[in-house]
């Protein structure tokens, strides 16, 4: 099998469980970090799937890089090549197909309810799941390409994954471990405090609260969705 390719945008934003689902099951992958400014590949043929994980930045910054990810996104549709987005990943391939890159209501850090919408569509990425406590850390959102489907929302974030046959575009973090999520909580400390007005935003502290059975609970989610996922991989 060829490998994934997992585009990283900041050192701390990694594949996380993603990477150890891949690894368990003796799929392929090659980290391309961009935070270091490697270069985007230019033919995505190379790859059995394309994996866009998080960053601060905007999909809508006017940054050399996005450009390139957004044709090589376009690409990978037309060359049947699956694609999974992780926050900034799913706004990065919202953008490319099309869609609106906004400003969300409210932003959204720590941890939420996300509820499954009630089609054969999301049942078919979500299996028997109609709701799960995820993670989150944005404040912009993507509308839905076109043809694509809302499978999943909150109270907070209308739009928090979108599937388009075999490419799944998801506004919260389903990758989390559990030092990822208190590097995260450590580094974004000014970013939490700065933004406690919004009712969606948790302390540090009610992050960290029995952050190891919240990050299993999250981890056998992202199985079901992963497992979806590499179902379609070439």
């Amino acid at each position: 099998m060829k490998p994934i390719a997992i585009f990283r945008h900041l050192a701390y934003e990694g594949p996380g469980y993603f990477a150890t689902f891949l690894e368990r099951r003796s799929i392929p992958w090659q980290l391309v970090k961009i935070d270091e400014n490697e270069t985007l590949p230019a033919d995505p043929g190379a790859y059995s799937g394309l994996v866009f994980m998080g960053g601060p930045m905007s999909v809508n910054d006017d940054l050399p890089w996005i450009p390139r990810s957004l044709a090589l996104i376009r690409q990978a549709v037309e060359q049947d090549i699956p694609l999974l987005g992780h926050c900034l990943g799913g706004q990065l391939i919202a953008k490319a197909l099309g869609a609106a890159v906004e400003r969300n209501p409210v932003k959204e850090i720590g941890w939420g309810q996300v509820a499954v919408a009630d089609t054969p569509t999301a049942r078919s990425w979500f299996g028997g799941i109609r709701e799960f406590e995820s993670f989150h850390w944005h404040g912009e959102t993507f509308s839905l390409p076109p043809q694509a489907e809302l499978i999943l929302s909150n109270p907070y974030c209308a739009h928090q994954a979108y599937a388009l046959g075999k490419h799944l575009g998801m506004q919260c973090h389903v990758e989390m471990t559990v030092a990822m999520v208190r590097e995260w909580t450590e580094k974004g400390r000014d970013e939490i405090s700065a933004a406690r007005a919004s009712p969606a935003v948790q302390s540090a502290a009610q992050i960290e609260q029995n952050l190891a059975q919240r990050v299993a609970t999250l981890n056998a989610v992202a199985d079901t969705l992963y497992t979806r996922w590499i179902a379609g991989l070439a």
